[in-house]
C-alpha cells in the first residue's frame, strides 16, 4: 500500500493525534480496576471500545488517501443539567493510588476527552487533504461529545456541580448585548426587496 502525500505539518499533526488516542486508551484501562459505579463502568467500556476503534480507523485511512470514514460518538440525548451547588465535597489528593473512587476515575476521563478535542480541532485546522481534515474534525466532535456524556454522569451525581449568579447579575450580564445592526442589516433588507419589487407584501 502507498502512502498518501502528506505535507510535513500533517504527518506531525497525525502523529500528535494518534499518540494522544494510544495514551488515552492506556490510561482508561488503568481506571477500570478502580471503577466500582455499573453506570461509569458502562461509560468507561463504551468509550475505551470506541476509542480502539477510532484509533484503528485512522491507522487504516492514512496509509491510503480517500479511504475510511469517520464515525459519530453516539451520545445518549435528553439530559436536563441541574444547576446549583449543594453541599459541595472537599477535594484533596488522593494519598495513594488505593484511594481512587468514581469521582476520580470520572474526573480524569473528562480531562483526556477535553484536552483531545481541542487538539484535535487545532490539528484539523492545520489538515490540506480534505478527507483528513475531515475525520480529524469528527474526532474533535467525537471527544466533546464524550466528554460531555462523562459530565453528564458527573453533574448527575453531584460531582461536577454548576455555580450560578444571582439572577440580576446573570439579567444584567445577558441584558448588555443587543443586536441593533442586525435589526438595520433587516430594515435594509426589507427597504431592498421593496424597491427591487414593490408589489412585495409586509406582514404585521
Amino acid at each position: 500500500m502507498m502512502a498518501a502525500n502528506y505535507g510535513a505539518h500533517e504527518v506531525m499533526e497525525v502523529h500528535e493525534v494518534l499518540t494522544k488516542a494510544i495514551d488515552v486508551i492506556n490510561l482508561f484501562q488503568l481506571y477500570q480496576p478502580f471503577v466500582k459505579d455499573p453506570e461509569l463502568k458502562s461509560i468507561l467500556q463504551k468509550q475505551l471500545e470506541f476509542t480502539n476503534q477510532e484509533y484503528f480507523n485512522m491507522v487504516q485511512a492514512i496509509g491510503q488517501q480517500g479511504m475510511g470514514s469517520a464515525v459519530p460518538y453516539r451520545n445518549p440525548r435528553g439530559f436536563s443539567p441541574s444547576y446549583g451547588l449543594q453541599n459541595p465535597a472537599p477535594q484533596a489528593p488522593n494519598a495513594s493510588m488505593n484511594e481512587m473512587d468514581d469521582r476520580d476515575v470520572a474526573s480524569g476521563m473528562l480531562g483526556c476527552h477535553k484536552a483531545s478535542a481541542s487538539m484535535k480541532m487545532i490539528a484539523a485546522l492545520e489538515c490540506a487533504d480534505p478527507n483528513l481534515r475531515q475525520m480529524i474534525q469528527q474526532g474533535a466532535n467525537n471527544c466533546a461529545d464524550q466528554a460531555y456524556e462523562v459530565w453528564q454522569y458527573m453533574n448527575a451525581k453531584g460531582y461536577y456541580q454548576i455555580p450560578t449568579m444571582q439572577q440580576t447579575t446573570t439579567n444584567n450580564f445577558i441584558d448588555t448585548y443587543n443586536a441593533p445592526m442586525m435589526a438595520g442589516m433587516m430594515t435594509t433588507a426589507v427597504n431592498t426587496g421593496l424597491q427591487q419589487n414593490p408589489n412585495m407584501m409586509l406582514l404585521d
